[in-house]
This record gives structure tokens, C-alpha cells and sequence, in this order.
């Protein structure tokens, strides 16, 4: 079976910011059809507490998923360390099938990293009528530079 890895994006002083709000709740209709036997939350902590895992673990729950479906690693401050430290429970849960959340523009870096993990990857992205379009402008700039740059494996 497939885990579901949702990447992290920022939380703000009242709570989930609109990315990782519209990121988890793809993932929980993800997981409620069937798409995956368990969802990994990956985020540390920013500017503001909680953790990003911890604030997509507490929206997962809001959403009905399962406390025992639901794993945290929430030591990573970018998508590198969100895909490695995700690996070890990911080996621990015998899952080397994963189904990557992020946003569209993020999701073609997040792959290839995942790639040279060795997992096997797919990826989904909530759909963009429900993305505010700055963020997603700033996104599709920054990617590009990103995705540079894991082809030169400078990061």
C-alpha cells in the first residue's frame, strides 16, 4: 500500500496559513478514498509554534482521520529534510510507495528528491481554484532556481 506525505508550509500566529490548510485537506480526501494506508505529516518549527507537523496532525484529526493512521516527523526545515527525515518512518511502516502532497509548482522538486531516496513516488496537488494566486506566482518563481538545483545536486 502507499503512505501519504504531506509537505509542510508555514504556520502563522493564528494557526495553519491557507497552503497547509489546502495541503492537508487534500491529503485527508486522499486518504478517505482509499489513496493511502497511513499519512505522514512533515514540518518543523517556524516562526510560530506549533511544529507544522503538529498543526496538520490536529487538522487530519478535525478531518476524521485516524489517530493510529497519522505520523509525524517534525524536525524539517525544507523539502530535502522533510522527504530524509520522513524516510526512517517510512521504513519503520514498510512503505517505500509514497503519494506526495504539496502544491503543483513544488511537487516536481519534492519528486525528483524523493527519487534519489529510492521511493517510489507520485504526486498530487490540491487544485488551483482554491490557491490564492500571489502565493502561487511566488511559488512557480522560486521553483524554478530550486529545481536547478537539485538537478546540479548543490542541494
Amino acid at each position: 500500500m502507499t503512505a501519504i506525505v504531506i509537505l509542510g508550509a508555514a504556520v502563522w500566529p493564528n494557526g495553519p496559513s491557507p497552503t497547509l490548510r489546502r495541503r492537508v485537506l487534500h491529503g485527508a480526501a486522499l486518504y478517505h478514498a482509499g489513496r493511502g494506508a497511513c499519512v505522514v505529516v512533515c514540518g518543523g518549527l517556524g516562526r510560530h509554534p506549533p511544529t507544522e507537523a503538529e498543526a496538520m496532525a490536529a487538522l487530519l484529526r478535525d478531518e476524521g482521520v485516524p489517530e493510529t493512521a497519522i505520523h509525524l516527523e517534525d524536525r524539517s526545515t525544507n523539502t530535502s529534510e522533510n522527504l530524509r527525515f520522513a524516510l526512517p518512518i517510512l521504513e519503520r511502516l514498510g512503505q517505500d510507495h509514497i503519494l506526495v502532497v504539496s502544491d503543483a509548482y513544488h511537487l516536481p522538486r519534492a519528486s525528483m528528491i524523493a527519487r534519489r531516496l529510492g521511493l517510489h513516488v507520485t504526486g498530487s496537488a490540491p487544485p488551483m481554484q482554491t490557491a490564492r494566486l500571489w502565493p502561487q506566482v511566488k511559488g512557480w518563481l522560486r521553483e524554478g532556481p530550486g529545481l536547478v538545483a537539485v538537478l546540479l545536486r548543490i542541494r
